[in-house]
């Protein structure tokens, strides 16, 4: 990746949602993390040098980055170690860990940050990785995810997800709000608020833009809004419902579902509205299209079998094959990004719980212990989904990983949290 890149697409966003976001700084979402991975690998992250120049601490957030996943035990040390330190391996290595993070925060002249770190294998005594970022103040917390990202791919051999965004809706009185955070609930910032209802985001591939539902028109309407510029354009006015916006993975279509016919249908339009063609000709609800990784099918939740279920259809219509056998109703089919797996809620012994299955063998796995469970979304290495569930009378989001082990709560205080979409890795 492109680290100048990176923050650059970073910083455009983050400043052109600024000050819609400045009314969300007292709100967060809270996280609670319950159960651990298979095996966890212990590691070391020593206080960072000088890291209070900084507006936020580096090594907390990235301590805190790890935790999340459950792969990771932190091994305790109150001791700051520049990225120059002489490195003790038997000395660490005694104390429990097998790797070590050390690190700087220095202040330029022109008031960034300069942000460097290095990890160690204390096993074989060797250094694995070395970053040195420099950035504005105000993405100090993007800088500590990067590390955490390179932290946790250098260990485990999977890009890391941190340093991503995620969009969902917060239902707070009669206010509807739109709203994007770091992975960790946390920067967030104000997209759209409306007193009518949003549904439905979806990122983009280039994490620029996110199409979704707004019934602000009296109606369900398919929008796509520009986070960088905030221009909104409609891609799916038609007469009845306009509903559940997927974008393909070259980012230049959107499979919608739409009623303009009768029946509700699936179909694409160009990702600027435009040269709509339709897909499914049924006399059924044909609804919830989602491309596949490679972009060659749309999964879609259709009752044409008597009760709802997933089934997939070639991008360019044809025959559709039903995909879940498990129960009576399947629906909101959601497809990993190495293509090999679906996440999709199930509805069994009276309950809306989240399962994953192998697209090879159509092995089945329940993921999920609560019984209101919406919305799936994959992180975009595929190692997590996050999820809507039920707490009590509000809603609240959810991540597991993929292995079901390890699960996280995101709560709003006074709010409904609702509609996750988890977005990509920035280019």
């Amino acid at each position: 990746m492109n680290i100048k890149s990176f923050y650059r697409s970073f910083l455009v966003l983050g400043f052109s949602l600024f000050l819609a976001g400045k009314a969300l700084a007292q709100e967060h979402l809270d996280i609670q993390i319950s159960g651990v991975g298979a095996t966890q690998i212990p590691v070391t992250i020593a206080g960072f040098a000088n890291e209070t120049v900084a507006p936020q601490k580096v090594t907390d957030i990235i301590r805190a980055d790890l935790a999340r996943t459950g792969l990771f035990r932190l091994v305790g040390t109150d001791a700051i170690l520049p990225e120059s330190a002489f490195i003790d391996y038997p000395k660490w290595k005694a104390n429990g860990a097998d790797a070590l993070v050390v690190g700087s925060v220095e202040k330029t002249a022109d008031g960034k940050i300069d942000v460097r770190y290095r990890l160690f294998d204390l096993g074989k005594a060797s250094q694995l990785s070395a970053l040195s970022m420099v950035a504005p103040a105000p993405m100090t917390r993007v800088t500590a995810h990067k590390i955490a990202d390179d932290i946790y791919e250098k260990l485990t051999g999977i890009k890391g997800m941190f340093a991503t965004r995620i969009a969902y809706v917060v239902k707070a009185g009669n206010e509807y709000r739109l709203e994007i955070a770091d992975s960790d609930g946390e920067g967030r910032q104000l997209a759209l608020r409306s007193k009518e209802p949003i549904i439905s985001p979806s990122w983009s591939p280039d994490g620029t833009k996110v199409a979704y539902v707004s019934f602000e028109a009296k109606k369900p309407v398919v929008y796509v809004q520009n986070l960088v510029t905030r221009a909104r354009t409609v891609v799916a006015n038609y007469k009845g419902n306009n509903s559940a916006p997927s974008w393909s993975p070259d980012g230049t279509k959107l499979a919608v579902a739409l009623s303009k016919n009768g029946y509700t249908q699936i179909y694409t339009v160009n990702a600027n509205g435009g040269s709509l063609r339709q897909l499914t000709q049924t006399r059924s609800i044909n609804t919830e299209p989602q491309f596949s990784a490679d972009g060659k099918w749309i999964y879609f939740t259709s009752d044409r079998s008597g009760g709802p279920q997933i089934y997939k259809i070639g991008v360019n219509g044809g025959n559709a094959q039903r995909v879940t056998f498990g129960s009576n109703y399947n629906i909101s089919p959601r497809v990993s990004p190495d293509g090999k797996s679906l996440a999709y809620i199930s509805r069994r012994n009276g309950g809306f719980q989240l399962y994953l299955m192998d697209l090879e063998n159509g092995q089945e796995m329940r993921l999920s212990d609560t019984a209101r469970d919406e919305s799936p979304s994959f992180s975009p290495n595929g190692q997590f989904i996050m999820y809507a569930t039920g707490s009590g009378r509000r809603g609240v989001l959810s991540v597991v990983s993929v292995d079901g082990r390890v699960r996280q709560r995101l709560t709003m205080k006074a709010a409904d949290v609702r509609e996750p979409s988890w977005g990509p890795f920035m280019k």
